[in-house]
């Protein structure tokens, strides 16, 4: 099976059975992420070197504009990929398996986590893993300790309160916190507030 193979499978959802060859792949990549993070965390490496790092893992360049800060936990290394300024603080997560995608301009918050495969309901398939995409869309900003779920989409400029657990879709432009993350209003621009404040 090649990257392409698993990335078509995670796009269609299907499942990953114990005993399948994606599974397999995952395992065997899991591996190889653990191993390069390990190498990341455990070194005093500057932000070109992790970058290099993470794009011979991931398969994709990323960007110079990106700055990723160790610790940082990567768990498959095959559906993970990354815009343009972005800034992933310490500690991150990132389940990558059903693939995670990070918009322009996102800033990141200290351990959050990406969470993209869930287990199968059923106790008697349990270890059956179903992937889910979670899209972050440009600017947005996800607050510490935040965890966002499969199948997840944030919208545009939103921002996620720190500790929240995002279990749907969040608008654009609005702030969303709490466990379930609830909508809590939208996000005002400096333009509105000075209007206000005046």
């Amino acid at each position: 099976m090649t990257l392409d193979d698993f990335r078509d499978l995670m796009a269609r959802g299907v499942a990953l059975t114990p005993d399948s060859e994606a599974t397999a792949f995952m395992h065997a990549r899991a591996e190889r992420s653990r191993e390069v993070t390990q190498y990341i965390n455990t070194r005093e490496l500057d932000q070109p070197s992790i970058r290099a790092e993470l794009s011979q893992l991931l398969g994709e360049p990323i960007d110079e504009s990106v700055t990723i800060l160790p610790r940082i936990t990567i768990d498959g290394g095959v559906n993970l990929h990354f815009g343009r300024s972005i800034f992933v603080n310490a500690g991150c997560s990132f389940q990558d398996q059903g693939g995670v995608w990070i918009g322009d301009g996102t800033f990141i918050g200290h351990n959050a986590v990406f969470a993209t495969l869930n287990h199968d309901e059923d106790p008697d398939h349990r270890a059956t893993l179903h992937p889910a995409p979670i899209v972050v869309e440009a600017n947005v900003w996800i607050g510490s300790q935040a965890s966002i779920l499969a199948g997840v989409r944030i919208g545009e400029g939103a921002i996620v309160g720190a500790g929240s657990v995002v279990t749907r879709d969040v608008a654009p432009r609005s702030i969303v916190a709490g466990v379930p993350a609830r909508y809590i209003r939208d996000v005002r621009s400096r333009e509105a507030t000075s209007v206000r404040e005046g």
